[in-house]
């Protein structure tokens, strides 16, 4: 094997896969940076992450080949980045290629003046085309500088300009009539058929559904709800979903979440166990219950640190071919499962030339419903729920023994505040107290070694170590489960923590010149913008989020000035959701609760569990749930006694108290 370069002592598992390449690669510090401005040397900033399947062709094509590595290592400093571990550089640069080519994506290749002032990039480049790009651009550096300079002139002031928001004058009021202006025009794209909506490659984009759930049941608006239960469905019926062991893919390739690009991300899990779950709590689907209980299993059996922590990310490949380890053949199939195997090949759609005619293997999916085959063998209801439960442990027996595809095995901050939420809600509408363990367990480990002495946070942590300085996502979503774990047991420290977080963000992050946070720390290091992350994308943005803390912060501590603030964040974005309401779908959330109120329900007594267990039970989107006995929240004030109570309050008028759910319920509807 070749002399390892510069990457071999990273964290990141992505650029451990780099570290033996012939190209001299740097990560993204002072060694590099210092290095291109001593030599006047171009920089080339590399960016992917472990699950990304075009990032390992490149690599292959193009950084494992030394006639390409020559070129590079010639005329460039080379900084290969993990975009999970550095989204402050990957936004800076994914915006640039985007004004450059009109769209993005992984791998990002951008070409930067030494100054790493962005001229030139692209995404995935064929290897010959990659060296002429290469040769090409170097050239213009060396006879031609003043025109890179213009270039970068321009293309740096784009993206300083770009998602400018203008702050709001005042205080807005909302009606139904802004909500009906954001859903008219977003229902014209709901495949009705299939699920999702009317596109191909699908993704599942959780917060775009828990909007339009909350949306469907609140307004009572029948074809907004069907068309979110019917996604949920045909989702889990899928390729796209894991049938035998568990948790979703990023996407399908197709418009039937039929194929899936095969990597299984911590961040969309975890979003799509709170989906499901509240979902399971509004309709009561089994299968929606089933799908949650599944996917934490996986969770646990494949992504779970020694410590507690969560493991970023699962790849699309093993042994160099995407999907290799979901996949079967009719054979092999057969051969497990013995005379359940026709039974069990048609609930999974199993076919003799393969459902995947690419591949000619097949995809687990669901294309035939229970009743018909229960009908066609003449078998009960549990009778074939057990034969599928055998059915998939064979099956994961044997899939088990495969070569695994790669683990991300880094840890962050910000996509574990996801999943200890996920856990929080679904400990709560499940009754299911070890969900709550685990999350409690991952929360102690990030606020005991994650926590700076400054009272900020660090993004990452892999082999008993943190080293990158948190971004406000990390911030947004670890304050948010703080906030649930709290909902589920009553334990104020959980709050006191999310609050002195929220005034670390309020210190650090706010921007003089508007109502939204800089997404990078004023204690980070300056790259050539500061920006704000505005759109809610496959993961909300860290804005919203914030905005919406700050409001139940703001309610819960009787604090105005994170309620105000809040407020001024959604007035300032609210003109711009009606125009593209999926990329602002944890926006609209907020402003849901503006116009529907939020339902503070404060529990007091020695039966508050008991009260709340039992409050569970029924679905009630608006809501922010407080109690215990002893208490130093103002709205618990006065409140508190043995006798078990539920207070109702909403605009900071509380209703007389009541001694049962069905009571409190009558209140709220």
């Amino acid at each position: 094997m070749s002399e390892p370069n510069n990457l071999i002592h990273a964290s990141s598992p992505y650029l451990l896969q780099h570290a033996y390449n012939p190209v001299e690669w740097y990560e993204w510090g002072p060694a590099a940076l210092e290095k291109a401005k001593a030599e006047n040397k171009l920089i080339l900033v590399s960016i992917g992450y472990s699950a990304c399947h075009w990032c390992h062709v490149m690599e292959r094509e193009s950084f494992e080949n030394h006639e390409v590595a020559e070129v590079m290592n010639r005329n460039y400093v080379c900084i290969k980045v993990d975009r999970e571990e550095r989204p402050d550089i990957d936004q800076i640069y994914m915006y640039a290629i985007q004004l450059m080519t009109g769209s993005g994506g992984w791998p990002l290749n951008c070409i930067c003046l030494p100054d790493q002032r962005p001229v030139y990039g692209g995404t995935y480049f064929r290897k010959n085309d990659w060296i002429n790009i290469l040769e090409n651009v170097a050239k213009l550096w060396s006879h031609e500088p003043e025109k890179a300079l213009q270039y970068a002139d321009r293309l740096t002031a784009g993206i300083k300009e770009s998602e400018t928001l203008i702050p709001s004058q005042g205080t807005a009021t909302y009606t139904d009539l802004n909500l009906t202006e954001i859903v008219e025009p977003w229902k014209r794209h709901f495949d009705i058929g299939l699920g999702g909506y009317n596109r191909a490659p699908k993704f599942p984009l959780p917060n775009n559904w828990v909007f339009l759930l909350r949306y469907g049941f609140l307004k009572d608006e029948q074809s907004v709800f069907t068309a979110v239960c019917h996604t949920l469905e045909e989702m889990s019926r899928g390729g796209i979903y894991d049938q035998i062991g568990g948790g979703f893919a990023r996407y399908s390739v197709d418009d039937r979440w039929h194929v899936p690009h095969f990597e299984k991300m911590l961040y969309d899990n975890a979003q799509l166990i709170s989906l499901y779950a509240e979902a399971y709590q509004c309709t009561r689907f089994d299968s929606f219950k089933q799908t949650v209980t599944e996917s934490i299993s996986w969770v646990f059996n494949e992504m779970t640190s020694p410590e507690g922590l969560f493991y970023a990310a699962l790849d699309a490949d093993s042994e160099g071919v995407e999907g290799k380890f979901y996949i079967w053949e009719k054979e092999e199939f057969d051969r497990i499962l013995g005379e359940d195997a026709q039974l069990i090949g048609e609930y999974y759609n199993i076919t003799e030339e393969g459902n995947w005619e690419e591949e000619q293997a097949n995809i687990l999916r669901k294309t035939i419903d229970d009743d018909l085959i229960i009908a066609k063998y003449g078998i009960s209801p549990e009778v074939l729920y057990d034969k599928v439960q055998v059915a998939k442990l064979k099956l994961l027996e044997v899939r088990n023994r495969r070569v695994r595809p790669g683990l991300d095995d880094k840890c962050l901050t910000a996509w574990n505040g996801m999943m200890i939420k996920a856990l929080a809600d679904v400990a709560q509408i499940l009754n299911h107290g070890e969900y709550y363990e685990k999350a409690k367990v991952a929360t102690d480990f990030i606020l005991s070694n994650l926590k700076q002495q400054n009272g900020g946070l660090f993004r990452n942590f892999k082999n008993g170590k943190a080293s990158i300085t948190a971004f406000l996502d990390d911030y947004a979503f670890l304050i948010e489960a703080l906030i649930a774990l709290y909902e589920y047991d009553f334990e104020e420290a959980w709050l006191d923590e999310a609050k002195a977080l929220t005034d670390y963000v309020l210190g650090n992050f706010t921007d003089a010149k508007s109502p939204m946070f800089f997404y990078t720390s004023a204690e980070s290091e300056s790259l050539i913008a500061r920006k704000h992350e505005i759109m809610d994308n496959v993961i909300p943005a860290s804005n919203s989020v914030m905005a919406s803390n700050l409001n139940k912060l703001g309610l819960l501590f009787d604090e105005e000035k994170y309620t105000e603030k809040a407020a001024l964040m959604l007035a300032a974005v609210e003109p711009k959701i009606k125009s593209y309401g999926s990329a602002y779908s944890n926006w609209a959330i907020q402003l849901l609760n503006e116009i529907y109120g939020t339902n503070e329900i404060a529990i007091t007594g020695l039966e508050a569990d008991v009260v709340k267990m039992e409050l569970s039970n029924h679905y009630i989107p608006n809501k922010i749930t407080l109690g215990g006995t002893k208490s130093n929240l103002p709205l618990l004030k006065g409140k508190e006694s043995n006798e078990t109570k539920v207070y109702i309050c909403r605009n900071k008028v509380c209703q007389l108290p009541v001694k049962t759910v069905e009571e409190a319920l009558a209140y709220l509807h």
